[in-house]
């Protein structure tokens, strides 16, 4: 299978086109997972990381986003990765402006934001690759920025680089009330897995726990996800 076609497969959004497979399940019990998880606390922005790259962040994010929307909150899906962004090819969307013109107050948030065909659901892509994604991301403006969305949004999800690769999902733990890691089945390495989480401890991330992505289980679902909660 060419690399295009295995990217693409990833990428798809199977809680929205496939709701009743067993992949699209595992995502609700992920929520579900994360719906619980607010007993004593107000958990209303999410990051979602990977210790490294291709290992299925991004697609959970998007997929959980879904999920989310369709119980009926409102949802904002930030693309975070302003490295390697991929929401704008998830969702089909523009990204000549989104997250760094945002943050260079070069657009506004209303005209920014993007409506997405699922209901409830909107995204903020991550805009045109800047020189400096660190430096914008523990910036002033984007702590004003999530204050701003959570007035405006049920949950806003976002989307960040491994953990491992640079030091963005740790800026971004601070901005957000809980984390959920991304491991993929002989992909991850335990060691690097440790690694990520020992990096988001000290960031003081709140881990929600770990999704369990790329494990077979049958010819019509091939991916599982598991989640558990993590102390």
């Amino acid at each position: 299978m060419k690399q295009s076609k295995i990217i693409s497969k990833q990428r798809h959004l199977i809680a929205f086109s496939k709701p009743k497979s067993t992949t699209a399940e595992q995502y609700r019990t992920i929520r579900t997972n994360i719906d619980f998880s607010q007993a004593d606390s107000d958990l209303k922005t999410i990051m979602v990381t990977s210790s490294g790259p291709g290992e299925g962040k991004s697609t959970t994010a998007a997929n959980l986003g879904v999920v989310m929307a369709q119980q009926g909150k409102s949802v904002l899906l930030i693309d975070g990765d302003m490295r390697k962004p991929t929401m704008h090819y998830t969702f089909r969307l523009g990204n000549t402006q989104g997250l760094t013109t945002l943050l260079t107050k070069r657009t506004s948030f209303e005209d920014t934001i993007q409506k997405t065909e699922i209901e409830n659901l909107f995204v903020l892509t991550s805009g045109p690759i800047p020189p400096n994604p660190a430096e914008l991301l523990s910036s002033v403006t984007m702590s004003s920025f999530i204050k701003h969305a959570l007035t405006l949004f049920d949950v806003v999800i976002v989307d960040t680089p491994p953990v491992l690769a640079v030091t963005d999902a740790q800026i971004l733990a601070n901005l957000c009330d809980g984390t959920v890691l991304v491991v993929r089945s002989g992909v991850t390495e335990k060691d690097a897995a440790i690694k990520a989480k020992e990096l988001l401890s000290k960031a003081k991330a709140k881990m929600l726990g770990v999704v369990l992505n790329g494990k077979p289980v049958s010819k019509s679902d091939s991916h599982y996800y598991y989640y558990y909660g993590n102390e």
